[in-house]
């Protein structure tokens, strides 16, 4: 079979599966470069020509090339991904990935977010213009119900109720998200000056966050929009991201006592494994307070003498 032609009608699968437009556009590049590199490198077009030590080759190829320990695992993630549904198709007998060496990661603690940083990037924008209002509702919005940039984005305004969201999240899975009085009371606002800001235009998109143009905003511009809020605040020293509002949120709604269960639910992972990765980076003072929050003794109705 020809190479290119298996890894088309793996796209499509992926696309019949709902992945993200971001996702397919990473899994699309991927599997681009290792067809011309198999190609061009090691003679191969046919998918059965394939073995272990072409896939070795390509693996070694990308660490040479300079990229980061993380970057080739992610790499490798996605071509194991598709040899994997070969495998499921009956293309091959076992997918040859699994013994194909990977770097090891450095274990990095993530520097996240105080809440000091989410109010000083809340109240770095005003309600003096729809643009500022919307994002001061969108910061509010990311540290309060740890939503995923996609989500934000894609956002529908007749899917934000009275006091919950529904999320359309990953693989088109929905989940809902809980709006608490204090983000209720930006949202209000935020509403308020869009019903304006509507009023006369035609929009391209019911997007609850809207651009310029009147349709929903792009990465590129939900990311200017949280590193702004994070230069206004002063916030240094911190990635100032979306993801960097998702770890905040799920930090401290373990830090408040959630079950691991529950918090899994609420960030629309697929499985707990996922979300026990946010407990990686707790810091040995947050640990420290949650061991005593949690404290046998500390938590009966008399204590010890």
């Amino acid at each position: 079979m020809d190479l290119k032609d298996v890894m088309d009608e793996y796209i499509y699968h992926c696309l019949a599966k709902g992945f993200t437009e971001k996702t397919m556009i990473n899994k699309r590049q991927e599997l681009k470069n290792v067809r011309l590199y198999l190609a061009e490198k090691r003679g191969i077009t046919k998918f059965e020509s394939i073995h272990l030590e072409d896939l070795r080759s390509y693996i070694r190829f990308k660490q040479q090339s300079g990229l980061k320990p993380q970057s080739v695992v992610s790499m490798y993630r996605m071509v194991a991904a598709f040899f994997n549904w070969c495998v499921g198709e009956g293309y091959w007998q076992e997918n040859l990935m699994k013994k194909v060496e990977i770097p090891k990661v450095p274990k990095r603690r993530m520097t996240g977010f105080e809440a000091q940083d989410i109010y000083k990037m809340i109240e770095a924008f005003s309600y003096k213009s729809y643009h500022e209002a919307r994002n001061k509702a969108i910061i509010a919005m990311l540290a309060d119900c740890g939503l995923r940039a996609v989500e934000i984005r894609s956002l529908t305004y007749e899917n934000v109720g009275e006091n919950s969201i529904l999320v359309n999240g990953k693989g088109n899975k929905e989940r809902i998200a809980y709006i608490s009085p204090a983000l209720k009371k930006v949202l209000i606002k935020y509403e308020r000056i869009r019903n304006n800001f509507v009023r006369n235009r035609i929009l391209k998109e019911d997007a609850y966050f809207l651009s310029y143009q009147g349709q929903k905003l792009s990465h590129v511009s939900l990311d200017k929009i949280v590193k702004k809020a994070g230069k206004r605040a002063g916030v240094k020293g911190k990635r100032v991201s979306p993801h960097t509002f998702r770890h905040y949120f799920a930090l401290t709604c373990l830090m408040n006592g959630i079950d691991i269960y529950s918090l899994s639910r609420l960030l629309g992972h697929s499985s707990i494994v996922t979300t026990q990765r946010y407990l990686e980076s707790l810091t040995d003072e947050a640990l420290s307070k949650r061991a005593t929050s949690c404290s046998p003794l500390m938590n009966i109705g008399r204590k010890p003498s």
